[in-house]
């Protein structure tokens, strides 16, 4: 997989100037106090419950959240692929006078990079479809919780990644096959009219292969929950109906958007 992860590594490398300016990142409001964090992330880690608590951000970007929930008082350390990214964190970290600690590390790597436990995991938005195996995925998580800590993830449901955006049909797997989609990048998400042509790797996942894994190191299943709504407006043809809520009503039907996991490790 090192090929996949080199030429992802580099993919990011190359966003992360064209994110740190685009409008999808307000960067300006984030310097001026304003959170980065959303409305399913906000209602199920709540400033009272991270406040003084340990916090593990898994595939951080650039750490808008991770100093977003530094604002909300956990002590948080963020970890990316990409260089480029944690250089940019570190960066906004001293900007804004915080204490985010920023490693460069594959989340599959962690273990040799990073000591310690920590009271909660989280993950968010696009994170695991750049991972091909998430039994290792969940190991990792697994080896980073305190006894009695929690594991956190807010991403986009494996229904919306079917569709191809541009032409509005079913184009992917429900399932994981192992190998990846290899398809080269017109743009960014956060800006499609940036130039940016690289190849990018990446997988799709079932619900059952993002939980069983996690099951499987003995977390306890605390909530889930399915949106019907997207907070980002991060794929072609999505609708806005109202603020950061955006749906994909081409799908002709009203399908989840994304999905959350709160899970337990036993004490």
């Amino acid at each position: 997989m090192k090929e996949y992860f080199d030429a992802n590594e580099n993919l990011w490398d190359k966003k992360t100037p064209i994110h740190l300016k685009a409008d999808f990142y307000d960067m300006p409001g984030l310097l001026a106090g304003k959170t980065s964090l959303r409305q399913p992330e906000l209602a199920d880690l709540p400033a009272e419950f991270v406040n003084g608590k340990s916090m593990l951000h898994l595939q951080c970007h650039f750490g808008q959240d991770s100093l977003s929930f530094a604002r909300m008082g956990a002590t948080v350390t963020g970890i990316d692929l990409s260089g480029k990214a944690i250089e940019a964190g570190r960066e906004l970290n001293k900007q804004l006078d915080l204490d985010v600690t920023f490693i460069k590390s594959n989340v599959y790597d962690l273990p040799e990079n990073l000591q310690g436990k920590f009271d909660i995991v989280f993950t968010s938005y696009g994170t695991i479809t750049w991972l091909p195996d998430l039994v290792k995925w969940a190991k990792v998580i697994s080896h980073f919780l305190e006894p009695g800590g929690i594991f956190y993830i807010v991403d986009t449901h494996p229904l919306l990644y079917l569709f191809d955006f541009e032409t509005n049909k079913i184009a992917y797997h429900y399932f994981n096959s192992g190998k990846p989609y290899i398809e080269s990048t017109d743009g960014t998400y956060a800006d499609p009219k940036s130039g940016l042509k690289e190849l990018e790797h990446f997988w799709c996942h079932s619900l059952h292969e993002v939980i069983q894994p996690l099951l499987q190191e003995g977390l306890q299943l605390l909530d889930f929950k399915e949106y019907d709504y997207s907070p980002y407006d991060c794929f072609p043809n999505m609708e806005k109906d109202g603020e950061q809520v955006f749906r994909y009503k081409k799908a002709g039907a009203n399908i989840a958007h994304l999905f959350s996991i709160k899970m337990r490790k036993p004490s």
